[in-house]
């Protein structure tokens, strides 16, 4: 499949061509900083079929914590476009928002870090939840690296 997508002001576009890997709902705190409060919908895609096709991304990642993840957005706008993950170098989280056509996303295969969930936060019925990051990386590797979503 190939997905198509960018920032708010334009700035910034990407195409990602592959096998969805995975479908998640994040609610972990740093994707609520970024979210405006929101758990973050992210669809997993192979990294060597993503590629920016305008503009050039800034990336942030934490310096306090261990395996900090890297959070590329528009210098421009701020959307914040996609997420990369040290365990799973293989792929990239985009923000399902970003894309040109987010229903493409359909729902989630799991709900993730809802050891930070709101009282706000829905998770859809019948979705697979995880609390913390141990379980969440494990099953995340199981799932979505090894191809089977």
């Amino acid at each position: 499949m190939i997905f198509e997508g960018g920032c708010y002001c334009g700035n910034l576009r990407y195409r990602s061509e592959g096998e969805v890997l995975g479908r998640g709902q994040c609610h972990c705190r740093e994707c609520q900083y970024s979210s405006g409060g929101s758990p973050n919908m992210i669809m997993a895609m192979p990294s060597e079929g993503f590629t920016y096709t305008r503009g050039k991304p800034t990336g942030h990642t934490r310096d306090d914590l261990d395996v900090a993840v890297t959070r590329e957005f528009c210098a421009k706008c701020g959307t914040h476009v996609l997420i990369r993950v040290p365990p799973m170098p293989s792929m990239v989280m985009l923000r399902v928002g970003t894309l040109d056509e987010p229903d493409l996303f359909g729902m989630p295969d799991m709900a993730i870090f809802l050891c930070d969930k709101r009282i706000f936060h829905v998770v859809p019925e019948g979705v697979p939840t995880f609390d913390k990051e141990d379980d969440v990386t494990r099953e995340a590797v199981e799932r979505w690296a090894g191809g089977s979503n």
